[in-house]
C-alpha cells in the first residue's frame, strides 16, 4: 500500500471540515476521500488520520476492513463481477473467462490503457438477473459470452 507520488489534499478540505469532528464519521469520510480520488493513496489516510485526531493505524485498519475501498487507481469502467451462488450457479466463471480473454486481465487488475478494471465481489444483490455484472452504475444481467463481448466493444468504443 505505498504511493509514490504525493496527493492534492486540498481536494478534501470541504469533506474534513464537515466531518473531522464528526464522532463516528470515519466510514464516511474514507467513502467520500474515494469518491474525490477514485482510490485511496497512503498520504490521503494519513492526513484524515492527522485532521481527525485518529492514528494512521485506525484508519488504515477501518479502510482495509471494508472491502468497498480500494488502494490502488482503478480503470475508467470498474466492472463488478458477482461471484455469489445463484450467478455461480448459472455461469459467472463462464463470464470471467469471457472478460480475461477480452480484456486480457483478471480479478484485481487493470487493463495497460486504463480503461477496466476488474473486480469480483461476494454479491450484488441481484441474483434474479444471475448471471450479473456491474459496471460503473450500471447493471447488466441475464449474461452470456456474447453478450459480454458485445458490452466490452461497446464501452471501448465509447472511450
Amino acid at each position: 500500500m505505498c504511493d509514490c507520488q504525493k496527493s492534492d489534499l486540498t481536494k478534501l478540505s470541504a469533506v474534513l471540515k464537515k466531518y473531522a469532528d464528526v464522532p463516528g464519521s470515519l466510514i464516511t469520510i474514507l467513502q467520500k476521500a474515494q469518491d474525490i480520488y477514485g482510490y485511496l493513496p497512503t498520504d490521503v489516510m494519513y492526513h484524515i488520520a492527522e485532521k481527525t485526531g485518529n492514528t494512521p493505524a485506525k484508519v488504515i485498519g477501518v479502510a482495509t476492513f471494508y472491502t468497498q475501498f480500494r488502494f490502488q487507481p482503478v480503470g475508467k469502467y470498474l466492472i463488478l463481477l458477482c461471484q455469489g451462488t445463484a450467478c455461480h450457479v448459472n455461469g459467472s466463471e463462464r463470464i470471467a473467462d469471457t472478460i480475461r480473454e477480452e480484456l486480457g486481465i483478471c480479478d484485481g487488475q487493470t487493463t495497460e490503457d486504463g480503461l477496466f478494471s476488474l473486480k469480483h465481489v461476494a454479491c450484488l444483490g441481484c441474483c434474479s438477473l444471475s448471471p450479473v455484472m456491474m459496471i460503473n452504475d450500471e447493471t447488466y444481467g441475464s449474461l452470456t459470452p456474447a453478450k459480454v463481448r458485445e458490452i466490452l466493444t461497446e464501452l471501448k468504443n465509447k472511450a
